[in-house]
C-alpha cells in the first residue's frame, strides 16, 4: 500500500505537542516523516550537480568534516512541499516566540509571502541543503544565519539508516543560558524521522519573566558508514 500524501501525514501530526515541546525544550522530534523510498530518492540527488547552487567543503572552512550542497531553484518538488507545508505549521510558533521577547517582528502566513519579505532584505538564494558526512566527519557547532530576516525555526530530516548506513553521528543541540552552564541534548534520528528546532535562539520563561536562549547545533563523529541530511531552512540567503 502506498504511503499517504506528505499532506495527510502532516495533518496527522500532534502539532499541539511539537510546540509544547518546542517551548520547554527547544526542539521537537517527529517520527517517520518521509519514507524510505522519499529518503532514498532525496539522497540520490546529492551527486547530481545539476540540482545545486553552491557546495561547501566543511573541511576548507574549519565548519568540520564533510560536505553540504545547497539547492538550486526550482528546488525538488517534496523539498518545496515541505517548506512551504512545514511553515505554516510552524508560524504560529514563531510569531508567539516573538511576541514574548517583546520582538515587532511577525512573520506572514504563508512561506510563499515570507520568501517575499526575505527577497525584499536582499535575501534570494535558496538555503535548503543536503549535508553528507563519511567516515570520521562532523559538523561543528553553529548557527543558519543568512540575513536580516531569520526564522527562529528549521527541521532536519534523515535520510539514511542509523547502525546500518553509518554509525555515531548523532543531531547535537546545545543550549546557551543566560548566567548558566551550556546544555547539551545529543539525538539519533530514524531514517525519516525529522527533529524541529530553533535555529538562533528560543523564548524560555524564567522567576523574573521571559528571557533569550542561543541555541547552536552540530554533527558529532560519525564512525563508520555515510550520513546524509535533509536541512529545512525557511528564510533565504544574501
Amino acid at each position: 500500500m502506498p504511503a499517504p500524501p506528505l499532506s495527510r501525514r502532516l495533518a496527522r501530526v500532534d502539532w499541539a505537542a511539537v510546540a509544547a515541546s518546542l517551548d520547554a525544550a527547544g526542539f521537537a522530534r517527529v517520527p517517520a516523516l518521509l519514507t524510505a523510498r522519499e529518503c532514498i530518492g532525496l539522497a540520490r540527488l546529492f551527486d547530481d550537480d545539476a540540482r545545486f547552487r553552491q557546495t561547501i567543503d566543511m573541511a576548507r572552512y574549519r565548519f568540520g568534516e564533510g560536505r553540504y550542497r545547497y539547492f538550486t531553484r526550482p528546488l525538488p518538488p517534496l523539498v518545496a512541499a515541505l517548506r512551504a507545508q512545514l511553515y505554516v505549521r510552524l508560524v504560529p510558533v514563531a510569531n508567539r516566540w516573538a511576541e514574548m521577547l517583546g520582538d515587532p517582528t511577525r512573520f506572514p502566513s504563508t512561506h510563499a509571502r515570507y520568501l517575499g519579505e526575505c527577497a525584499a532584505r536582499g535575501q534570494r538564494r535558496p538555503t535548503p541543503l543536503l549535508l553528507r558526512y563519511g567516515a570520521s566527519g562532523y559538523n561543528a557547532l553553529h548557527q543558519d544565519v543568512y540575513g536580516e530576516s531569520v526564522f527562529p525555526l528549521q527541521v532536519t530530516i534523515m535520510l539514511d539508516r542509523p547502525d546500518v548506513d553509518f554509525s555515531g553521528g548523532e543531531f547535537l543541540l546545545v543550549e546557551q543560558r543566560p548566567r548558566m552552564q551550556s546544555r547539551g541534548h545529543a539525538f539519533m534520528l530514524g531514517q525519516g524521522d525529522a527533529i524541529v528546532f530553533a535555529c538562533r535562539e528560543r523564548a524560555a520563561a524564567g522567576t523574573r519573566g521571559m528571557y533569550r536562549v542561543g541555541v547552536r547545533h552540530g554533527v558529532s563523529t560519525v564512525r563508520s558508514g555515510t550520513r546524509t541530511t535533509l536541512g529545512v531552512i525557511f528564510h533565504d540567503a544574501r
